[in-house]
């Protein structure tokens, strides 16, 4: 295994004893590879939807205001159209966010995982940065979850330190008792300031048996029942 697939921050303490857990990226395909997949269809080059996101102003800050509940998924279609036209598409607003959804599967190795460590007496939290109304439709989060701390419906976004915090405080649990799992290293940096440690996914296997290792039970595939 590739040691360089995960940032874990020992804390120098006692094992973890919660879960929180990212969706996109982690509990579903690349969110990555997603945007490069919308951008082909719309006839653009394959990093140009990540790119409008992360350089024209107004859908940067359309996503930001979304993504902390502030603002619309109509508004946000529209920002992130407008960009995506002006980088030399013809993109329509409307169903903008729901066409991104239909490529990102859900990775039912991951889901299985987190209902095994659920069931195992870990309480699981899902902490997400939202992207559109039906973003969660496939998954019944009271299954998966002890508790779902949604940025747009705390009013913050990863990698704010705060919506760790109240993810912890639903569960009751201290930072330093927590482990996250998540796609992004910025996410886990974020976490890692309340001292949260952190598995970077990359793929199933690698981070199933990272869980493994740090919960010390085993959530894999092959767990017998």
């Amino acid at each position: 295994m590739d040691s360089s697939a995960f940032d874990t921050q020992s804390g120098g303490a006692s094992p973890p004893s919660a879960l929180l857990i990212d969706f996109g990226g982690v509990l579903t395909s690349s969110v990555l590879d997603a945007f490069r997949a919308l951008s082909v269809d719309l006839g653009l080059a394959p990093e140009t939807a990540l790119n409008v996101l992360s350089t024209n102003e107004e859908a940067r800050t359309a996503l930001i205001e979304h993504e902390v509940g502030r603002q619309e998924e109509e508004e946000f279609e529209k920002a992130f159209a407008a960009a995506l036209t002006e980088a030399g598409g013809r993109v329509e607003p409307q169903g903008l966010l729901a066409r991104f959804d239909g490529y990102l599967d859900l990775e039912e190795t991951m889901i299985e995982a987190v209902m095994e460590v659920r069931r195992r007496g870990v309480p699981v939290a899902l902490v997400s940065n939202s992207l559109g109304r039906d973003c969660y439709a496939r998954i019944d989060l009271d299954e998966l979850f002890d508790v779902s701390v949604i940025s747009g419906k705390v009013g913050v976004r990863k990698p704010s330190r705060r919506i760790y915090r109240i993810a912890c405080e639903q569960l009751g649990v201290a930072p330093e008792e927590c482990i996250l799992v998540d796609d992004l290293q910025n996410n886990l940096d974020g976490a890692a300031r309340l001292g949260i440690r952190g598995v970077l996914h990359r793929t199933a296997p690698e981070t199933i048996a990272r869980l493994e290792e740090l919960l010390a039970l085993p959530v894999g595939p092959t767990t017998p029942r």
